[in-house]
């Protein structure tokens, strides 16, 4: 839960009593980055691609993938970096940088989505995986997640990333400015703004040490405030403090 969804909850419902916000959890022994030269190999071939960038959901239209693929587009059009990239105000110097897209999940808005990759000529830097069981190597060998939803209760998908350190660049609702710390863990752009949202990915893709930087953020973050040893002791006080009222 977040408190974003506390605050929709009594804006919605004639609620009375307090709501306890507990956010979400991972287990974070099993979502950690793991080192898979041969998965990131087959998926970004390095004679082909530089960064690799996913997007996992389950493709409703809440989740406009359509965004992801107006975002992508724009990275390859305006990304050609390969290892630097300043900020245009400080001088940057960009040289080429390919990025290919990866698309996890099945849902409803798949198919649109890749009708959309072949009219914008994508066809050969965007794959779809279908749903998966095992997210967190997918994670691993990723650089970059997208998430520009048009809303999110809580926003675990961007969790789990952060806690695999791939920086996240996503939408600036519902719950996942309190996921996402927006230029610390990563960045945040209004939701209709697709440029913004590109810009930020192109400018983590570009300079290795930014990325770094929000790799290393979001994977603190994670354990400092939503690893189940921290957050499930909370669940059980709670569950307690609630049968102890009504006894």
């Amino acid at each position: 839960m977040s408190e974003s969804l506390r605050h929709d909850t009594y804006a919605a419902l004639p609620i009375k009593r307090d709501i306890r916000v507990i956010p979400n959890f991972l287990e974070c022994d099993e979502h950690k980055r793991r080192e898979l030269p041969e998965l990131r190999a087959r998926l970004c071939p390095p004679s082909k691609f530089d960064k690799l960038i996913i997007h996992l959901s389950n493709f409703r239209p809440v989740k406009r993938v359509d965004s992801v693929v107006e975002i992508f587009q724009r990275v390859r059009q305006e990304v050609r970096a390969k290892l630097i990239l300043v900020v245009e105000i400080f001088q940057r110097v960009r040289q080429e940088v390919r990025a290919k897209l990866i698309l996890v999940g099945e849902g409803p808005e798949l198919g649109r989505a890749m009708r959309m990759v072949h009219d914008y000529g994508l066809a050969c830097d965007v794959e779809a995986l279908g749903e998966q069981d095992q997210v967190v190597p997918l994670l691993s060998v990723s650089d970059l997640f997208l998430l520009p939803s048009a809303q999110e209760s809580f926003g675990l998908a961007a969790l789990e990333a952060m806690a695999c350190e791939v920086p996240v660049v996503a939408s600036r609702v519902g719950g996942l400015p309190e996921v996402v710390e927006d230029g610390v863990s990563g960045l945040l752009a209004d939701p209709e703004d697709i440029d913004g949202m590109a810009r930020h990915a192109i400018g983590i893709l570009s300079d290795p040490a930014l990325h770094e930087r929000f790799a290393r953020a979001g994977l603190e973050r994670v354990r400092r405030r939503f690893c189940a040893g921290r957050v499930v002791p909370q669940y059980e006080a709670y569950y307690q403090e609630v049968i102890r009222d009504a006894t």
